[in-house]
């Protein structure tokens, strides 16, 4: 069965993720998948990792585009993915593979999800969440000390010298090629109430 893919691309932190966990519940009987894009980070296994912990991962460059684009087009044509797993402690590819069947809905969430055109091509619909910064910064920190193991400082470290830069360079531009902007600050349920408006005739449950 062909999927619909929708794409929710936006800042680290903006709430890409948490609006995709709440659409996949509105759409429950479509049966989603999430796709992020962080799965399919390159792999480093030639640097220590002190050097891959060094990276600027929030650059285009650091994202296998040829395997994400190819494993979104087999979905959406139907086929079943091995899919990438990605281990943020260790910052490289965790040696495993993800099964993925095509579903009704496919939702693809990162914060360069929009970058690439000729991943642009394959989305049925895409969502960018704007976000101040400062609220972004703050939701950044507490997962990356809570999930991954970071310290504060490496955080901030982290979010002056590349994601702020980086989603000023790459992220931010691509809100331009999204079908609807949500603000991130706005009740979840606003949203997706925003989200299903817009889809209505398009997406339909089963």
């Amino acid at each position: 069965m062909p999927s619909f893919l929708m794409a929710i691309a936006g800042c680290s932190g903006s709430g890409k993720s948490y609006l995709a966990r709440h659409l996949a519940e509105r759409f429950s009987l479509l049966e989603p998948v999430i796709v992020s894009t962080d799965s399919y980070y390159c792999d480093l296994p030639h640097l220590s990792l002190a050097e891959r912990g060094l990276q600027n991962f929030d650059d285009p460059e650091s994202v296998d585009v040829e395997l994400l684009v190819c494993q979104l087009a087999a979905l959406k044509r139907g086929e079943a993915v091995d899919k990438p797993s990605y281990d943020f402690a260790l910052h490289q590819r965790a040696g495993r593979t993800e099964r993925v069947e095509p579903r009704g809905l496919v939702i693809v969430e990162g914060i360069l999800a929009l970058h690439w055109e000729e991943l642009r091509r394959i989305y049925d619909f895409s969502i960018f969440v704007r976000t101040a910064d400062p609220l972004c910064l703050d939701r950044r920190m507490s997962r990356d000390i809570e999930e991954r193991g970071r310290t504060p400082a490496c955080v901030m470290r982290q979010y002056e010298q590349t994601v702020r830069p980086m989603a000023e360079l790459y992220v931010l531009p691509t809100a331009r090629y999204a079908d609807l902007i949500l603000e991130g600050d706005a009740p979840i349920r606003r949203n997706v109430d925003r989200v299903e408006n817009a889809l209505s005739g398009v997406l339909t449950s089963p």
